[in-house]
């Protein structure tokens, strides 16, 4: 029978062991659950990237981390500054199109 420092020995071992398995499964997992929370169009890649980088010793983990940050396109368009421009471009054709209108003769055929 193993005395108790043996047993407290193991318990340690596997601790560490369980919380090693832990923080690998989290730092795999990170790059792709971003990603997915901010709606990436290559978020499976991204995820898949960061697994494929840990398997290889962490050398493509730190650039799919990064990916996951990288705004797209679709996630540009809601900046309130493009939001402000497109409003304005909308009144400018609002306002062009009812100067079209006025100047048009009333009462008569439209061509």
């Amino acid at each position: 029978m193993p005395d108790i420092a043996t047993l407290f020995a193991w318990f340690v071992m596997a601790m560490l062991f369980g919380v090693t398995v832990a923080a690998i499964v989290g730092l795999g997992s990170l790059p792709g659950s971003i990603a997915r929370r901010r709606n990436h169009p290559h978020a499976e890649a991204i995820n898949a990237a960061s697994w494929i980088g840990l398997a290889l010793g962490g050398i493509t983990w730190p650039i799919a981390f990064v990916w996951a940050f990288i705004p797209w396109g679709h996630a540009n368009s809601s900046s309130s500054t493009e939001g402000a421009e497109l409003r304005q471009l909308r009144q400018q054709v609002a306002d062009l199109q009812a100067k079209l209108e006025a100047s048009r003769p009333s009462g008569g055929q439209h061509a």
